[in-house]
């Protein structure tokens, strides 16, 4: 979980995690860093900390506070991310680069324990919640093409400058540059910070917490009784069609606690499910071309709404047969070098290169998918399947780089002017506000 403007909303962290060695309950104003930083309101949360809206008095701007668990795991993936983030920061100090720029880190010691705490840079919503406002129906091809070259300029920067695999590229790990609405965007909204406690806020995150659950029940209960009125007033998709028009879509790349160098990797098991390339399924090794699977899969999944892969497991295969099975329906048979090359290979192929269990494959090209499913024009399905179909090349040393990619005809959109709002000036007016 990293600076998003908004996450985790569907559920919570859960008041239990709030102990000796898990979260630090933050609450409205509080102080960190010898009050430097000023708690404004909870971002969101995520496995190992929870993020916080903060006001930095020092540069009367807003950041994010990623505030650790306490654990002695927890701060060491936090010493980590560190390392990674300064790399990043202190070869880009522009922040030109559509990557999230680290500001600081401290410690910061509460009941629960000895926190480290990073501040980011605020960002705005994520890939997921803007494929979410969309109702899952596929961006304009136009906001994909700038979404994509943002994306590519920062792998680029990561692959080619640092060395660095993200190794857990997806839609929640890609935040807008600014938020959907602009009310909860402090700079827009031009809202005071708020530098001092409230009257009767005394009771900390885990108080907040409780009274959150209580009001969602209630408003679970008030919406069965009304019958749900307000989803059968029909205001869905005319209303919203073209909605995301006006959308600023740069972007950046955030949250690095999975990330590793090149020549330095942590763990052979990478990236989400649905994102993550065969080479890792079968333990075959991995370097940058893992991050360029995940790309192409997150393409494909802003211009359609839908995912690419979402493996189950069945009677007799399981999850990691489905998938590779799903990857050859799409792309063509493995070739037998390849499938039987890893170190999981004898699990799921036999000698020949054929899977064990799942023996019938229903093969349906990705330009054939994107014309019958999901009513791409030929032209449009044609040109959008060349720039995605050598990114899931099964031979990951055959995967175009990031660099590579950007020289890609399908992203120099030819019928399209370039608005001033285009990613070819990288970054200039979207340095750190008020940072450094």
């Amino acid at each position: 979980m990293s600076c998003s403007s908004s996450s985790g909303e569907e559920d919570d962290e859960g008041f239990d995690s709030y102990r000796k060695g898990g979260y630090h309950a933050v609450r409205l104003a509080d102080q960190f860093a010898a009050g430097r930083y000023i708690a404004q309101r909870k971002l969101g949360w995520g496995q190992f900390s929870t993020v916080w809206l903060a006001y930095d008095t020092k540069t009367s701007s807003y950041v994010a506070l990623k505030i650790q668990k306490s654990a002695a795991q927890f701060v060491q993936a936090a010493l980590h991310e560190i390392d990674v983030l300064s790399s990043v920061a202190d070869s880009d100090p522009s922040n030109s680069k559509f990557v999230i720029q680290l500001i600081d880190h401290f410690k910061h010691t509460g009941p629960n324990g000895q926190h480290l705490c990073m501040v980011l840079e605020f960002l705005g919503d994520s890939l997921l919640r803007l494929i979410r406002y969309n109702h899952y129906k596929g961006l304009p091809l136009n906001k994909v093409r700038e979404i994509c070259k943002c994306v590519l300029i920062g792998l680029d920067y990561l692959h080619t400058d640092l060395g660095i695999i993200h190794s857990d590229l997806k839609p929640e790990n890609i935040l807008l540059c600014s938020t959907i609405d602009p009310a909860k965007d402090p700079f827009r909204s031009e809202h005071s910070p708020i530098l001092e406690r409230p009257e009767g806020n005394a009771n900390g995150g885990v108080t907040s917490l409780i009274e959150k659950r209580l009001k969602s029940r209630a408003r679970k209960a008030v919406a069965k009784i009304s019958g749900r009125r307000e989803s059968m007033g029909g205001s869905g998709d005319v209303e919203n069609s073209g909605r995301v028009d006006g959308i600023d879509v740069r972007c950046k790349i955030v949250d690095f606690g999975n990330a590793c160098w090149a020549d330095k990797h942590f763990a052979e098991e990478i990236q989400t499910r649905q994102y993550r390339a065969p080479e890792v399924i079968l333990k075959a090794g991995y370097s940058f071309s893992v991050d360029m699977w995940s790309f192409a899969c997150i393409a494909f999944e802003l211009a359609t709404g839908d995912m690419l892969f979402t493996p189950k497991d069945g009677q007799g295969f399981s999850e990691d047969e489905d998938h590779l099975a799903l990857m050859m329906e799409l792309l063509g048979k493995m070739a037998r070098k390849i499938a039987t090359g890893g170190a999981l290979s004898k699990d799921f192929f036999d000698r020949h290169g054929d899977l064990k269990r799942i023996r019938r494959l229903k093969f349906f090209p990705l330009d054939k998918l994107l014309i019958d499913k999901y009513k791409f024009s030929v032209n449009d399905a044609q040109e959008f399947s060349e720039f995605l179909l050598p990114l899931f090349d099964f031979a990951p040393e055959k995967r175009p780089t990031a660099r590579q990619c950007l020289q890609h005809p399908w992203l120099k959109c030819p019928n399209e002017e370039e608005n001033e709002s285009s990613v070819n000036v990288e970054m200039s007016n979207l340095k750190i506000k008020g940072g450094k």
